[in-house]
């Protein structure tokens, strides 16, 4: 008799899904905010530290965002910003994605002792606000984007490992995984071959959301000063230079402000399409 193993699941979003309206315009910020962070002179070929013009000058055709208190063009310095914050976000999801699943996987995959051990950890880090947590992690490691980057990535440890462990729990006892130990497979490889691929979707969707999140972490610890050291362009840190004058000169704050909401929603509904949660 031959047993008939399942092939992995897959990400339930299907293409006709992704290329709704309700998903393509999400999907266009995020390409052009992506763009922006690798190559951002096809954008704008203004030095985002150099004064140009004038100072506080209102959005023009000729500088769209304005320009700051030393006559920067913020324009210039949001699209530059993007290579700090958003590889900043990125930095972050990798370190909680690879960390927290690792530990999710192997407490979910062992039980027992160990199991307990690694979610009291994971307890423990879900008890202390992110916010805090991050602050913690980057005066210990130092400021800059980097360092600013691993702090938010280790506030998001705990909730990946969280989620990779009930979803191991959950897959490991299914017939299909013990028809494959039935036939001979080993723990190793029932694990690689039937328990992760039929696990990780979650995660994988947990970690579009968390891009958002951490861009929006990353950008507040540049408005408290712990992030990129001016005058580099961090989307945090224009928000917070320009809070002095925002009777005067909003476009300093708003502006930038209405980027990083723009590209957190983006990635928030894309993680939604993910997900599978689009409304037919």
């Amino acid at each position: 008799m031959t047993l008939t193993l399942p092939r992995p699941v897959a990400l339930t979003a299907s293409p006709r899904r992704l290329l709704r309206i309700g998903t393509v315009i999400p999907a266009l910020v995020l390409l052009i905010a992506v763009a922006w962070a690798v190559v951002p002179g096809l954008f704008t070929a203004t030095s985002p530290t150099e004064s140009i013009a004038p100072a506080l000058q209102a959005p023009s055709t000729a500088h769209w965002f304005g320009t700051d208190a030393t006559g920067r063009d913020v324009f210039a310095r949001v699209i530059h910003g993007a290579s700090h914050s958003i590889t900043g976000a990125l930095v972050a999801v990798l370190v909680g994605l690879v960390a927290g699943t690792a530990i999710g996987v192997t407490a979910g995959a062992t039980g027992g002792v160990v199991d307990e051990i690694l979610m009291r950890v994971v307890d423990v880090l879900l008890a202390i606000p992110a916010l805090l947590l991050s602050l913690s992690v980057v005066i210990l490691l130092g400021f800059g984007t980097t360092n600013a980057a691993l702090a938010v990535g280790v506030t998001s440890v705990a909730v990946f490992a969280r989620l990779a462990r009930a979803q191991v729990v959950s897959v490991r006892v299914a017939d299909y995984v013990e028809a494959a130990y039935g036939s001979g497979g080993t723990a190793a490889s029932v694990l690689w071959r039937h328990i992760l691929p039929n696990s990780l979707t979650p995660v994988l969707a947990l970690a579009a959301l968390q891009l958002g999140s951490a861009i929006l972490q990353i950008s507040t610890l540049g408005f408290l000063g712990y992030g990129a050291p001016p005058p580099t362009p961090e989307w945090g840190l224009l928000i917070s230079e320009g809070r002095n004058y925002v009777a005067t000169a909003w476009w300093l704050t708003v502006l930038p402000g209405l980027v990083v909401v723009a590209v957190v929603l983006a990635t928030n509904r894309l993680s939604q399409a993910l997900r599978g949660g689009e409304r037919p």
